[in-house]
């Protein structure tokens, strides 16, 4: 089961909270370092993307080195880009003359610290296992605030909003506001070894389709999840327990919620192998009335708002700056 399962919710916080506030990463390849764009006459080397990619390029696991390698690229593409708007928020700051106190960069590192119930004594030493010293740390929260009221500064949202707006926003988004869904799958994993060749690949399929037959002609799921399922929740005839939407492989979760209760779906691939999936159960999902939810729908439509106010934003510094890309 802990095969499919995603990383924890506390440990995920922490990865959210170092990559949104301070964007660096350490890696531990060597890097030849290159320009690979240049923003109103100033650089981003390619080591700087491999600053920012490090950690998650590492987590790229399954597909051919082909495969691997296009998706790293496309990872890279996209740092790259983040780092482009961040240099041209950066430009822009210098310009406005925006300003951050020295009690603004204490508060947001007591709130890390806070969060993550961390002390000095384990921050600063968090940091010296990336290869950062504290005062480094702290310019660098300097800049990410200081980007943070350019971009407030910059990009308004009205907070008055109408009752017809809401209402329409509610409308059409109506499946983020049901109660909480969770569902139980269970499933038949036949593991594909990273290293195995395309005919061993096909033969662990053809013993999975075997299986799957079976099923369909009325051979009991459980049954063959004990004999044939080399996951450990075989021995719950693959019962894998109850989950909330996000916390399973997205190819796997949306298999599963694309299933009936009872029903028994056709072959699925993930890194891990081939499955059979079945959902065995069902729960929650049911819509939420509009007086109830109306504060979180206000909410969620002025982040819709701010989201659009920033992309807004950015492609005008973007039409003002000129930009050469070299990666």
């Amino acid at each position: 089961m802990a095969q499919i399962m995603r990383i924890g919710r506390r440990t995920l916080f922490i990865f959210l909270a170092l990559f949104l506030l301070l964007g660096i990463f350490s890696s531990s390849e060597a890097v030849v370092d290159r320009i690979v764009a240049v923003v109103n006459k100033e650089i981003i080397t390619l080591s700087e993307v491999e600053k920012m990619i490090g950690q998650l390029k590492g987590e790229i696991e399954g597909g051919n080195r082909l495969e691997r390698r296009g998706r790293i690229h496309e990872l890279s593409r996209m740092a790259l880009e983040r780092l482009i708007e961040e240099k041209l928020i950066d430009q822009e700051a210098r310009k406005s003359g925006v300003k951050v106190a020295a009690k603004e960069i204490d508060g947001a590192i007591e709130e890390i610290k806070r969060r993550n119930t961390a002390t000095q004594e384990e921050l600063e030493k968090a940091l010296a296992n990336d290869g950062l010293t504290f005062e480094t740390f702290k310019k660098e929260i300097e800049k990410k605030i200081l980007r943070t009221k350019l971009v407030q500064w910059a990009v308004r949202v009205e907070p008055n909003v109408g009752e017809k707006e809401l209402r329409d926003f509610y409308l059409k988004d109506a499946d983020r506001y049901r109660t909480e869904e969770s569902y139980r799958p269970g499933h038949i994993l036949f593991k594909v070894p990273r290293e195995a060749t395309p005919e061993e690949v096909r033969q662990i399929r053809v013993k999975c389709q075997k299986v799957l037959t079976r099923i369909k002609a009325g051979e009991d799921f459980g049954e063959m999840a004990i004999f044939y399922s080399e996951d450990i929740s075989s021995k719950d005839r693959g019962d894998l327990g109850v989950f909330k939407k996000g916390e399973l492989l997205p190819a796997f979760e949306k298999e599963a919620l694309r299933l009936k209760v009872g029903e028994v779906s056709g072959i699925v691939r993930t890194d891990f192998g081939f499955h059979i999936i079945k959902l065995i159960d069902l729960k929650g999902g049911d819509p939420l009335p509009f007086e109830e939810v109306k504060e979180k729908v206000r909410l969620d439509y002025l982040d819709r708002e701010f989201e659009k106010g920033l992309k807004l934003f950015l492609a005008t510094l973007k039409e003002k700056s000129i930009i050469e890309i070299k990666l």
